[in-house]
């Protein structure tokens, strides 16, 4: 089947578009427009996207929001948290709501870098004799993907042994515009 080319609006969108993206690989770049593959007709005479369509439409891939000076200052421990919040010895509901007022009071203040200390998780499954210990630690991921918070929030590592390792997360917000 013969392929069909980019209309002159499909080809200023299209225009428009890679001006707008920011390549992962700055070196990296596409040289000629990619061509759409030709949809099937079906018995309605509306034409329906091929899978072809479907498996060759691009990933979206999350962009890094963390430059390589945030990193060093991880790994080195030179971060200092401008906000602290210690989940130990709370329920999960308790812990849970804590969290979210501590991202509002955190988002409200221009916090970047909230401390959240969670307790580290048991060294095996025999270590926790059968008790949750670690069940904060198990649901924080969760919490934050789902919080009303999450699309503030740019990055989540795991905190340097000075600011509690394992056991305390650095939570990352971005600033507001």
């Amino acid at each position: 089947m013969p392929r069909r080319g980019l209309t002159s609006d499909e080809q200023a969108l299209w225009t428009a578009l890679t001006r707008s993206v920011r390549p992962l690989r700055p070196g990296a770049r596409i040289s000629s427009l990619p061509t759409p593959p030709t949809p099937a007709k079906d018995g309605t005479g509306l034409t329906a996207p091929s899978a072809q369509a479907f498996a060759t439409a691009p990933a979206r891939t999350p962009a890094a929001t963390l430059d390589s000076g945030w990193e060093r200052r991880i790994r080195s421990g030179n971060l200092t948290p401008d906000m602290t919040i210690d989940l130990h010895g709370h329920s999960l509901s308790a812990a849970y709501s804590r969290l979210n007022q501590a991202l509002a009071s955190a988002w409200a203040r221009d916090v970047r870098i909230l401390l959240v200390v969670t307790g580290k998780p048991p060294k095996s499954p025999s270590a926790s004799g059968g008790s949750r210990r670690g069940a904060i630690r198990g649901e924080i991921g969760h919490w934050l993907e789902t919080s009303s918070y999450a699309d503030r929030i740019a990055s989540v590592r795991i905190a340097h042994r000075r600011h509690g390792g394992d056991g305390a997360l650095y939570v990352i917000l971005r600033r507001k515009k």
